[in-house]
């Protein structure tokens, strides 16, 4: 069957400097009120907190970080699912923050999202060709005869049988409900994917199925991925670029091989240090970066560097004084890190010890009981 999906104006192997989107001071904060008639705020969630960031032409970028970061909530901001606090999200130089329902309408083409759960990102009581067909209808696109046509050639572009087109979503795989996520996706030619961790769900065979997938997709039609996910081995292979993001903030940016090759954050340094290693002996001999305390809260994030209550190069001047996301000397000028004390080339990150006091996650560890203490309550 012929595919007769045309690629988007955007072509891979653009120049670099191309941007697409540009976020510039992106603020989100969520209130929390209370009262039942009188409703006060009484406080606020701040899930993005200023975050400047970059997606250029036909590259994949990388955005890393815990639970709770914000990287879901800053996928939501660039698709328009959620309103900014605070900022600019300029797509090809228009501010779609400015911009009213109907006037994002035909953005809202361009950038498409591809969800975190296979499962539940579809509506188990419709067929898959309703589901898919949904952007043709939503957008005056295609109808009848002509719908199903290019529905059916979406389901061949991402390996699924067009045969099944009358199925209902429980009648296919975890990897098989992604694919039917990814050709929704890509049913109008976007120039954007937001790829919300894609593949977390997913058995590690899958995975690799939807990646490669994601991989010929962008090869054939040009396509642009933000790319979020936990598994820093998977955003290694398929990112161009990675940025890391830490409460709200970003700490880290560079080209993939120059922030894993070069980490100058420590919290980078912490989450490539957690990295299993597949070689026993390399496995061995790593040493695991400790990190002390919990992450913060977001309703009253630490001032300073977020970092710095778990930071084991945290110093005095880390708790008052925001640092700029800017290069480090000597490294390339695209490396950009948010830190005073960043990490030096060779430096052993699990011998830092920082000059402020911080809580000793192995000393408030409670006490397990012993094996005689256990047997001694068993006994009658």
């Amino acid at each position: 069957m012929s595919v007769s999906i045309e690629k988007s104006g955007v072509e891979a192997g653009v120049p670099q400097d191309d941007v697409l989107v540009r976020l510039t001071g992106v603020v989100k904060h969520f209130p929390i009120t209370s009262g039942v008639i009188r409703r006060r705020e009484v406080g606020r969630v701040h899930a993005v907190d200023g975050v400047d960031l970059e997606i250029r032409r036909g590259e994949t970028l990388g955005l890393v970080g815990e639970s709770g970061c914000g990287k879901s909530t800053l996928a939501r901001l660039i698709t328009g699912l959620q309103p900014v606090t605070e900022g600019s999200i300029t797509f090809e130089g228009v501010d779609l923050t400015k911009l009213g329902r109907r006037q994002m309408t035909p953005y809202r083409r361009e950038i498409q999202m591809i969800f975190q759960d296979p499962y539940g990102s579809l509506n188990p009581r419709r067929r898959v060709g309703s589901i898919i067909g949904d952007p043709y209808d939503i957008h005056g696109v295609a109808s009848g005869d002509e719908r199903k046509r290019l529905v059916q050639e979406l389901m061949e572009v991402v390996g699924l049988n067009p045969e099944h087109y009358n199925r209902f979503p429980a009648e296919f795989s975890g990897g098989q409900r992604q694919r039917i996520g990814v050709a929704r996706a890509l049913a109008l030619k976007p120039k954007l994917i937001v790829c919300d961790e894609p593949v977390s769900a997913l058995d590690v065979s899958i995975q690799a199925q939807v990646i490669n997938l994601l991989a010929d997709l962008q090869k054939e039609f040009g396509l642009t991925y933000l790319f979020i996910a936990h598994d820093l081995s998977v955003v290694r292979h398929v990112s161009d670029r990675v940025a890391v993001m830490y409460l709200g903030k970003i700490g880290e940016q560079a080209e993939s091989d120059e922030l894993y090759g070069h980490p100058r954050h420590p919290y980078t340094g912490a989450l490539l240090s957690a990295v299993p290693v597949p070689d026993p002996d390399r496995a061995a001999s790593k040493r695991r970066v400790r990190l002390y305390g919990d992450v913060p809260s977001p309703i009253n994030p630490p001032t300073g560097c977020r970092f710095h209550p778990r930071c084991p190069k945290a110093q005095d001047d880390c708790t008052t004084i925001e640092p700029a996301l800017i290069p480090v000397a000597g490294d390339p000028a695209d490396h950009l890190t948010a830190c005073h004390h960043p990490v030096e080339d060779g430096e052993d990150l699990a011998l830092a010890r920082p000059s402020i006091t911080q809580p000793d996650p192995v000393a408030e560890r409670p006490e397990l009981p012993t094996v005689d203490a256990l047997a001694d309550r068993r006994t009658p």
